[in-house]
């Protein structure tokens, strides 16, 4: 079994490479779902040398199949938002725990002490299903910030907006989490003028607003929030770790995550050059379900640990995650 707390105290690509290859010996082992890919492509734990030789499972399979490589009972389950009638994906989460702490040291990393900010959430269409992993981490960060006034906004905008004004002046440090097309709607009701408050978009129209292209939202927003960055947050249901941008739509990830690219024309290669692919992310968070996972984003991974999104690939059905289309 994998020691979580050596996950989240890595410190070096060396520490990362060595301890992604005991996962993927444990996933292949435990993981009857991993193992039947695996066995597919004829790659075994004893033929793979990097990380690069890993196989990454099409994120698909979170549809049709209960990824897991543990036996342990099931906490929770995270499902992703989708239109009426579409196949949800669904992440089995069976300790809880490591999600937290996913999350919680990965906004330490990048914004530091939780403690320090009044956590304001406008996540409607979040908020009105069950089984979202981005809603269970706000409502966890909004608990942590341990300030009264940090809480969520459904169709209170109004109130919203009276509060944002209020503790900006105040100056307060402030976060703003909200889903694109609720962001919108709040600088079509107010222009600000903000110089206390991170505003971070989560991505996602949801068929309210026609789609736009990241730096055509991001300068509305931007103009509307009279803040010169728009943060921005990558996350997806079938990951535990997340991704942050704190502008211009460059990611950075977490010490125990990594982003690749692999060849859209050719799902086993991966690219070792800063070309444009579909991402494939490795969360070593995902101890206990499948931490080597080919998305449908495509995007293009830079020599500083960073990366961005650029699109979708074209087949792919529309999700709750943080992309914009070509």
């Amino acid at each position: 079994m994998i020691n979580t707390d050596a996950i989240f105290s890595i410190s070096s690509e060396t520490e990362f490479n060595s301890l992604a290859l005991q996962v993927f010996k444990f996933q292949f082992e435990n993981n009857p779902v991993y193992r039947s890919f695996c066995d597919l492509l004829y790659k075994h734990p004893s033929d793979v040398k990097r990380i690069e030789e890993i196989p990454f499972l099409p994120i698909q399979f979170f549809k049709s199949h209960q990824v897991l490589s543990t036996n342990d009972s099931i906490q929770d389950t995270f499902s992703s938002s989708g239109t009426t009638g579409s196949i949800t994906s669904k992440h089995y989460v069976t300790d809880l725990s490591i999600y937290e702490q996913s999350f919680r040291n990965g906004f330490q990393n990048f914004y530091g002490n939780i403690n320090d900010y009044t956590i304001l959430a406008l996540l409607p269409n979040y908020l009105e299903r069950k089984g979202s992993s981005l809603i269970y981490m706000v409502n966890d960060m909004i608990n942590q910030s341990q300030h009264p006034e940090s809480g969520f906004y459904l169709d209170n905008i109004t109130e919203l907006k009276e509060k944002l004004i209020a503790l900006d002046q105040q100056e307060k440090k402030i976060m703003l989490i909200g889903v694109s097309f609720a962001l919108l709607d709040l600088v079509e009701l107010h222009q600000f003028n903000l110089k206390n408050t991170i505003v971070m978009e989560t991505g996602g129209m949801k068929g309210r607003r026609k789609e736009m292209v990241r730096e055509e939202l991001h300068a509305v927003l931007k103009s509307g929030f009279g803040v010169s960055k728009i943060h921005s947050e990558y996350g997806m249901t079938e990951l535990l770790s997340q991704a942050y941008s704190l502008g211009d739509g460059i990611f950075k990830y977490p010490n125990w995550m990594r982003i690749l690219t692999r060849d859209p024309e050719d799902a086993l290669t991966i690219h070792t050059t800063k070309k444009t692919g579909g991402i494939n992310v490795i969360d070593l968070a995902n101890i206990n379900s499948c931490s080597f996972i080919a998305t449908q984003d495509l995007g293009r991974v830079h020599d500083n640990a960073t990366f961005e999104i650029i699109g979708r690939f074209d087949s792919s059905d529309i999700r709750g995650c943080n992309l914009m289309v070509l």
